[in-house]
């Protein structure tokens, strides 16, 4: 939820997905499922590295096997907010079943999606088959990552005049191994690349309390 830049209205594309049935899912792992928290920093500029906010992240809801998930944000220290930024997202999990590493949407390119996900070192295995048939034949099963993109859908505890923007989405790579997060912004009119840096916590609905927002 990067700073409003310019105030545009997301064009919706067919995602030109064929997808096949016969793929498949994602490893189930115990890090990603509800109620699970992460806190971490977003980079909200590209140029200005320490300038950062710190976020915690929650799994709502997660079904693995239809590629869903869902969950909140909480943005603190936002320079123009008088309060914590709350957003509800719904997330889409790239299994080469229900969702591929093409978005197709969001006014993302295949070059854009290329460009996000490359700068994730876990991807960088699969890229050939990418490549030569759009990752349709990848068997992401036992894979150590899980890739994803987050799309936030709503304001929580605020409203749309905040000063800043749900217009983009964030390309997600997730660890099985550890439940560390990394992710990347992606708006046209937001500044490019911008990062996101999460950790899981070590107990499932443990470690820090989100303020109480009812979900609509």
């Amino acid at each position: 939820m990067p700073v409003r830049v310019v105030e545009t209205s997301s064009p919706s594309h067919s995602s030109g997905q064929d997808l096949s049935s016969a793929q498949p899912s994602p490893p189930s792992c115990s890090l990603l499922s509800a109620g699970r928290s992460f806190c971490g920093t977003q980079n909200v500029s590209s140029l200005q590295k320490d300038e950062a906010w710190k976020v915690n992240v929650r799994i709502q809801g997660c079904d693995i096997e239809h590629g869903f998930l869902c969950g909140t944000m909480e943005a603190l220290n936002v320079p123009l907010a008088d309060t914590p930024v709350v957003t509800f997202w719904e997330g889409e999990i790239v299994d080469a079943k229900n969702h591929t590493f093409f978005t197709g949407k969001w006014e993302a390119t295949p070059e854009d999606d290329i460009r996000h996900w490359s700068k994730f070192p876990s991807f960088t295995p699969l890229l050939s088959q990418i490549e030569d048939d759009g990752g349709k034949s990848l068997d992401l099963s036992n894979y150590p990552y899980i890739f994803m993109r987050w799309k936030e859908q709503y304001f929580v505890n605020v409203g749309a005049d905040c000063g800043l923007t749900i217009a983009g989405f964030y390309y997600v790579c997730f660890s099985c191994t550890d439940g560390s997060i990394s992710g990347f912004y992606y708006d046209p009119n937001s500044s490019p690349f911008q990062k996101l840096e999460l950790k899981c916590m070590n107990e499932k609905l443990g470690g820090f309390s989100f303020s109480s927002y009812e979900l609509v």
